[in-house]
């Protein structure tokens, strides 16, 4: 289970979820594991769990606060940009609050993190891969989704245009596009059974998706094996995006 040992990762949103996960499946394969969250209760939490991950409790809404926080701990040799606001409804009744606060979290602090990350790394002539979660409301409009929906669709454009800029300088960055995860996030929009069930009907596989199965497409992306994957989203949505 060392496949990432002497690499350095950070994971955002790491203190539950797919983040969460995703930091812990990082430390058993071997990486020194950097987790950042607003949360500090679950970060200590998650520390609790497993010693050897080092915390980071910043809120990534701050531009100048995270990006100093993550110039501390570089270099990073692998990057999850995991972090993301959801807040569902339709659109007439979206608020420009709701807009702001959604695009700050899913696009604006991928590319303030990644560009510390990146920009150490170039200047280091060190290798990196990075990974954006992203999610198949990017790729497919979905009811009450507008805001939420776009900003994942700005975030596959910002992984292709990192692909494309950063590849040549030996830093690969994809996407992994879930369908609906079973995470408390996903309790925001898909709480509601009867909803659930028409989201699950359009599914070929019959469900939604398990944390583990987002991890394992995060450590495909992020690892040697996929060295000639590089711009893409890769779907994890039981088939979703083919019908």
């Amino acid at each position: 289970m060392g496949k990432f040992s002497g690499r350095r990762a950070l994971v955002t949103g790491a203190g539950s979820g797919i983040g969460r996960a995703t930091a812990l499946k990082l430390a058993e394969m071997g990486a020194e594991v950097f987790a950042l969250s607003k949360t500090l209760a679950n970060l200590e939490s998650l520390k609790q769990e497993c010693p050897s991950i080092n915390i980071i409790p910043v809120n990534l809404e701050n531009w100048t606060e995270s990006r100093e926080a993550v110039k501390k701990i570089t270099p990073i040799h692998l990057l999850v940009n995991n972090a993301a606001y959801a807040e569902i409804a339709p659109f007439l009744e979206a608020s420009p609050e709701c807009f702001d606060k959604t695009f700050n979290v899913n696009v604006k602090a991928v590319m303030n993190i990644s560009q510390v990350v990146a920009g150490d790394l170039v200047a280091r002539q060190l290798r990196g891969s990075i990974v954006n979660v992203s999610s198949q409301a990017g790729h497919r409009a979905l009811q009450d989704h507008t805001v939420y929906g776009s900003s994942k669709s700005a975030l596959e454009m910002l992984t292709r245009s990192m692909g494309l800029e950063l590849g040549p300088k030996g830093i690969r960055t994809n996407a992994v596009a879930p369908t609906v995860v079973k995470t408390p996030m996903a309790l925001v929009g898909w709480s509601d059974p009867v909803k659930a069930a028409g989201m699950i009907s359009k599914i070929p596989q019959g469900r939604f998706a398990e944390v583990e199965e987002v991890v394992n497409a995060i450590v495909f992306l992020l690892s040697d094996e996929s060295d000639m994957v590089n711009g893409h989203s890769l779907p994890v949505d039981g088939g979703y995006l083919a019908a």
